[in-house]
């Protein structure tokens, strides 16, 4: 049974298809000149006039043939590959009608053409999005509910997992095998914070605001995307079934608000900065590790705890700026003003900053961007996540070197919790705003304006 349009929500974006179909395009273009290397006179600019307006083809092709999430990625590679494959052969058949004094040889077309489907076939698989199943906990009731949760079990390569179900009362959903079921809330959240749950699907009429408003309080501190999935069945007439808008009726609630593009994008910007900061920096980082070795005893790298993109830990990366001191479990005291445990080594890289350079190598391994919310101790994060107003958002992506907040001047110790909560404002303006552009502004900002600032001590 096909899982309804409107349930189609995480489909790969088009930007991504269109970045590859172009890079199988140039790559077709280069094999159909190489087939006819070997032409001469007149019948080489036919060959060549064939060729392009055959691989115009193909992109076009291509680009309108956007895999399903239902597709595999080995399934779609091979299609690809085989649809290149024929217009290969639709090029030789072409030229020859065109010029019947044309001789291919059938030897080497079959060897190009299998070495260039392998090449296409490699370039798919290589860019192929992930085929990770997501799981997916769903509260609803009655027959919106059970549809929902019987078409999402019957598909044949599904990306969703259904996990847990809730109740919300009624007419009770039939069951699936596997699929826990809850009716109390509190047991509920346990539950899907336990086995990290990716997704929290709201199957209810769109009457039902009481509901709605219960479960996003109920998981206001967690990095679960919660999705409504409303119930129109009382609104629709003749049944006609669903018209697919491009996912409109599932309404994302809460979620990531960078799409997979933007996500790319700052990947990439991310490690091809941070390697060429490294490197124009190595006589500048061996430096002040050699005066941090000297300053005091202890190692010349601190490293901390922090959270990451979905709350995952990572350990962050600093120049040490201050003496080795002992800290009281599960208490982090921020530095202050003429704190007596920094270094003059350590108050110089403070307030320059440069005691962050470290942090690109958190970038390298994947878990810090170059801009974006500064990640803070754990232990603040379990304090103020309860009463700073939509705290915890500031981990669904990668945490920065630099960000919004920082050039705005909000940046070192977090004496209030006003300065916290403007902070955090400053953090989700940037990830409701995010752009490319915005991106290089903060980087600008950043070097222009220099790492020296008054609250940096």
């Amino acid at each position: 049974m096909r899982l309804p349009s409107y349930f189609r929500f995480n489909n790969a974006p088009a930007g991504r298809h269109l970045t590859l179909r172009l890079i199988e395009s140039i790559f077709v273009a280069i094999c159909a000149m190489v087939m006819h290397r070997h032409a001469e006179g007149s019948a080489l600019a036919a060959y060549r006039s064939t060729a392009v307006a055959l691989t115009i083809i193909y992109a076009w092709c291509a680009m309108d043939a956007n895999p399903t999430p239902r597709a595999t990625p080995v399934r779609g590679a091979l299609l690809t590959a085989l649809g290149w494959v024929f217009c290969e052969a639709l090029a030789v058949g072409t030229v020859k009608l065109m010029h019947p004094d044309y001789e291919p040889s059938l030897r080497s077309f079959a060897g190009l053409a299998a070495l260039t489907a392998a090449g296409i076939f490699a370039c798919r698989i290589a860019r192929a999005p992930g085929t990770r199943v997501h799981s997916v906990a769903v509260v609803g009731r009655g027959d919106h509910c059970a549809v929902l949760m019987r078409n999402l079990d019957a598909m044949r390569e599904p990306i969703y997992r259904i996990e847990a179900q809730f109740e919300t009362g009624g007419e009770a959903a039939a069951p699936l095998d596997g699929v826990q079921r809850f009716s109390d809330i509190a047991a509920f959240v346990s539950h899907l914070r336990a086995q990290r749950i990716d997704e929290l699907w709201l199957a209810l009429p769109l009457t039902d605001e009481d509901a709605l408003h219960r479960f996003i309080d109920a998981f206001r501190n967690e990095l679960v995307n919660i999705r409504f999935i409303p119930d129109v069945s009382n609104l629709t007439r003749f049944q006609s079934g669903t018209v697919d808008l491009d996912g409109a009726l599932a309404i994302n609630l809460v979620a990531s608000p960078l799409n997979a593009d933007a996500l790319a994008v700052k990947t990439i910007f991310d490690r091809v900065f941070a390697a060429c900061a490294i490197l124009a920096s190595s006589p500048v980082l061996l430096a002040i590790a050699l005066a941090v070795k000297l300053s005091s005893p202890g190692p010349v790298l601190f490293r901390q705890l922090r959270r990451g993109a979905s709350g995952k830990p990572f350990e962050i990366y600093k120049f040490r700026t201050m003496r080795m001191h002992a800290a009281g479990d599960g208490v982090v005291v921020q530095a202050t003003r003429g704190d007596p445990r920094i270094t003059r080594v350590g108050a110089f890289l403070r307030r320059t900053s440069l005691d962050e350079l470290p942090q690109f190598l958190n970038v390298l391994r994947g878990e810090m961007s170059v801009v974006g919310p500064r990640p803070h101790a754990i232990e603040h994060d379990a304090l103020y996540q309860d009463i700073v107003d939509d705290y915890i958002h500031r981990y669904r992506i990668r945490p920065g070197i630099t960000g919004w907040a920082q050039i705005n001047g909000l940046r070192g110790e977090t004496d209030s919790i006003e300065k916290m909560q403007r902070r955090v404002e400053h953090d989700l303006y940037y990830l409701s705003n995010w752009s490319f552009a915005l991106d290089m502004r903060i980087v600008l900002a950043t070097i222009v304006r220099g790492f020296v600032h008054r609250n940096a001590y």
